[in-house]
């Protein structure tokens, strides 16, 4: 059977104002769990690790994912996700972002992230359209982000009612758009009040701040860009401006904060606990908090409708 690309399924997802959400796999162990709940409720979704998750937790490497993600991949259900490459990472160093990128093309990633956020506009495009061209002349897509989505910078957050009443670090729409247009970029990731769960030992294990997000803000993006609107620190936004948003161009929802936690606290009891743990999470997510179970037989079908 010939299943559709990253890409189209995407594509499929926005026609039908679907979204597909995006679970971060801070430790190996939690690709089974994952993988079977977004099976057991017929939904589709990205299993996906971002740079900070083999430097500062315990995904090994972006080979050891995709090693353990080839033992319980699904094609109906899941693919491979690259996410969040920095050029500048949360400890303000450079890194070595194509390495890493051309790296995880070779072994088999079907989608990329850069993030170049914390760079200037200009360079921004520049390192964005990079990583496009490297990863389309391998035919897969890319992500990007404008904006600054808040929450993984060394040292405590702003008051959440300061950044969001200011709309501090919020994606500018016609900056969106000519990002888009210089870069070629496929889906665009938004700052639009939504923050990242903190990742510090300190405070990795607290309650993640309320967040809510600007849907009028989002829907002048979406009409700026044409193309799949990406929402990241989808943990502990709540539900209405969540369903909201999809109705108004996001496509891509990342979810890390509320799986991880739950595994955190059951690892002592043992893997098995821990992994069980993940599960009942993934069930409440998925059919309650993002209400996508049924979702592969929609992005499956031919033209997604």
């Amino acid at each position: 059977m010939e299943y559709a690309s990253t890409r189209e399924l995407m594509r499929r997802a926005d026609r039908a104002s679907v979204v597909i959400p995006a679970f971060n796999i801070p430790y190996l162990p939690m690709v089974e769990p994952v993988v079977k709940a977004i099976q057991d409720t017929g939904s589709f979704g990205l299993i996906m690790a971002a740079r900070l998750e083999w430097i500062k937790f315990r995904t090994g490497s972006l080979d050891a994912l995709q090693a353990e993600y080839d033992k319980f991949k699904l094609h109906g259900h899941t693919r491979l996700h690259l996410d969040h490459i920095p050029v500048v990472d949360e400890d303000d160093q450079r890194v070595d972002y194509l390495e890493i990128i051309r790296r995880a093309i070779d072994v088999g990633y079907e989608s990329v992230m850069v993030d170049g956020s914390r760079l200037p506009f200009a360079e921004n495009i520049a390192c964005t359209r990079a990583v496009v061209q490297l990863a389309h002349a391998a035919g897969i897509p890319a992500e990007a982000e404008l904006g600054a989505v808040m929450g993984h910078e060394a040292g405590p957050l702003p008051p959440y009612e300061e950044i969001f009443s200011s709309g501090k670090g919020f994606t500018d729409p016609k900056e969106a758009r000519q990002f888009v247009e210089e870069t070629g970029v496929d889906w665009l990731s938004v700052a639009i009040g939504n923050i990242h769960g903190a990742i510090s030992a300190a405070a990795k294990g607290q309650a993640k701040v309320a967040a809510r997000l600007n849907i009028h803000h989002l829907d002048r993006i979406n009409n700026a860009v044409g193309v799949p609107l990406v929402l990241h620190g989808g943990t502990g936004i709540q539900k209405a401006d969540i369903m909201d948003s999809i109705k108004h161009g996001i496509t891509k929802i990342n979810v890390a904060t509320a799986i991880r936690q739950p595994y955190e606290r059951h690892i002592e009891q043992g893997d098995a606990a821990a992994q069980e743990a993940v599960y009942k999470t993934m069930l409440n997510v998925i059919k309650q908090e993002l209400e996508v179970q049924g979702t592969a037989r929609i992005l499956n079908m031919n033209g997604g409708q």
